[in-house]
């Protein structure tokens, strides 16, 4: 009987081999061993004529065997609710800019609806797929039950939540920056500032709108009803619309920079002019804001540090093999540009 030992070709050509590579750049296989996984105990020079050698030979580190191993799949999971916000997709653009620069590669795994139950299938999907550490990006409220809970035994991460009680959490501090917003206004003269808010199921909006109202309310300045909208420069539009058809408006404080720029438009189209007549400020502070017309006053978000700090927080979970809790708050700026000015006279 012709086994399958057998029927192999006898000149298959195997791949290079770590003893090649060693031979080839005059070292030990076990400095090879510390190249390919990334440790830091080999000088530059070696490390550059290993690597060296690995590129002429087409050599690739085998990541099975190095995983079982060193206990390390060098792979990060994340867990995203939607990614038409320009805050979430700055959000993982930055969370994959800090892993590959940490050497990790990320798999995503977009769920449909922020429950507990896609959270939680979603989990244990990427636990099965050899991650070292998972980050979580809802944003939105968990819609079956107060708090994300998720199961023991894997690092975790979690974006702009409430759940630091629990949880390693990372968030731009939305409350700081809507203070800064708001008080901005007020002291260019403006009685009150009326405000564009995002979606009440989002965990920035909210955080943005209470402490909009909080500031408001520490000045003794009147708080007017805040318009709702879902983040989309349409929904800032029809805002924008109702609120230039009220000449006692001038002041606006916008939950994002998409709903201030249908807040610009509907301005324009109504015939009340910017900063002339309304103040207008965003939050984001995203590249096309010094764009609109007038440039935009905003709030800034640091979404590279909010990536960075993600990963740090990750690995070192990873490092230390325990769950850690607590939110670390990443600061908010005001940009000024154009869009703001002092009330008519």
């Amino acid at each position: 009987m012709t086994t399958l030992k057998n029927a192999a070709p006898k000149n298959e050509r195997r791949g290079p081999s770590m003893a090649d590579v060693a031979r080839l750049a005059g070292v030990s296989s076990q400095t090879v061993s510390r190249v390919s996984n990334g440790l830091s105990n080999v000088d530059a020079v070696t490390r550059d004529r290993v690597r060296a050698a690995m590129n002429e030979l087409g050599y690739r580190p085998n990541s099975a065997a190095r995983a079982l191993k060193t206990g390390r799949f060098r792979s990060i999971g994340v867990i995203t609710f939607t990614l038409s916000t320009f805050g979430n997709m700055r959000t993982l653009d930055a969370i994959a800019t800090a892993s590959a620069e940490a050497g990790y590669t990320i798999t995503l795994l977009p769920i449909e609806m922020p429950t507990q139950g896609q959270v939680s299938g979603a989990f244990d999907r990427l636990a099965e797929q050899a991650v070292d550490g998972i980050v979580i990006i809802i944003e939105a409220h968990i819609l079956d039950q107060a708090q994300v809970s998720l199961p023991s035994g894997i690092p975790v991460v979690i974006v702009d939540s409430d759940a630091g009680d629990q949880y390693s959490v990372v968030d731009a501090d939305q409350a700081e920056g809507a203070r800064l917003a708001t008080e901005h206004l007020l002291s260019l003269g403006h009685r009150t500032v009326h405000h564009v808010a995002g979606p009440n199921s989002s965990y920035s909006s909210v955080r943005r709108t209470t402490s909009w109202r909080a500031t408001l309310e520490r000045a003794g300045a009147v708080v007017p009803e805040p318009i709702v909208g879902n983040w989309s420069a349409e929904s800032g539009y029809r805002a924008g619309l109702e609120l230039a058809a009220d000449p006692a408006v001038t002041a606006i404080f916008v939950g994002n920079d998409q709903m201030a720029l249908g807040v610009l438009r509907a301005l324009h189209e109504s015939g009340r002019v910017v900063p002339d007549d309304v103040s207008v400020v965003g939050f984001d502070d995203m590249a096309e804001a010094s764009a609109f017309w007038p440039p935009l006053t905003t709030i800034h978000q640091d979404f590279s540090e909010v990536g960075r700090r993600c990963i740090e927080m990750l690995l070192h979970e990873i490092d230390d093999h325990e769950r850690g809790v607590g939110t670390s708050i990443v600061p908010t700026t005001l940009v000024l540009r154009s869009s703001t000015a002092p009330p008519p006279a």
